[in-house]
């Protein structure tokens, strides 16, 4: 199965992908794209000879539009879309093309603390500032707002003695790069349904 993903800073979940056991033989990262020319991911990237993409909503220099990134990666025969960091609004259209088939990761157990806005450190100072006692990463398929669509898999990660944030984000990040390649080789595998409106993932 060949992938597409989606980043905007270092690129930690995908070096967690390119570097699976668990995928090795059954996924293969076509493109990286990012909304930004200096990305940290790209260096993961070149390094495993992937083709990057830098794409924007707007006509920049340099730049992609979304619809000339949708025909390239059809080209690739890219048959799932992962946003691993990726931090802007994917737009309607995009999400048309591949309905069903991009996925997010997002740093807190959706439904809450998330929405606009709620990113990276943002989310981990939100969690934080709750007083919750639990955080951790959640997959979830895209629709076409900010982390509403359906749930595939969530993991809990003790929160009870951080001092800070950044205690969290590491925490949660240490999962993300477990969760996220478990949840693409369950897709690979064609182990995720979905059945009255839930994600179902066959074992």
């Amino acid at each position: 199965m060949k992938l597409a993903v989606f980043v905007s800073g270092r690129g930690s979940n995908l070096r967690a992908i390119v570097q699976s056991n668990e995928l090795k033989n059954k996924v293969e990262v076509a493109a990286v794209i990012s909304d930004k020319s200096a990305c940290g991911a790209f260096e993961i990237a070149e390094k495993y000879s992937i083709p990057c993409f830098t794409v924007s909503q707007k006509n920049k220099d340099g730049f992609s539009t979304f619809p000339e990134v949708t025909t390239a990666l059809k080209k690739l025969n890219v048959e799932l879309i992962v946003l691993a960091g990726f931090l802007k609004l994917i737009p309607a259209d995009f999400v048309a093309e591949f309905r069903g088939r991009i996925i997010n990761i997002h740093p807190a157990l959706l439904p809450s603390f998330g929405g606009k806005g709620m990113y990276g450190i943002n989310v981990h100072r939100a969690v934080f500032a709750s007083s919750a006692k639990v955080s951790g990463p959640t997959v979830h398929f895209i629709d076409d707002s900010y982390d509403t669509g359906r749930i595939i898999a969530q993991r809990s990660v003790d929160i009870s003695n951080v001092s800070n944030p950044e205690e969290i984000a590491k925490k949660v990040l240490e999962v993300e790069h477990e969760i996220l390649p478990y949840v693409i080789g369950k897709i690979a595998d064609g182990k995720i349904v979905t059945k009255d409106d839930r994600v179902i993932i066959l074992e």
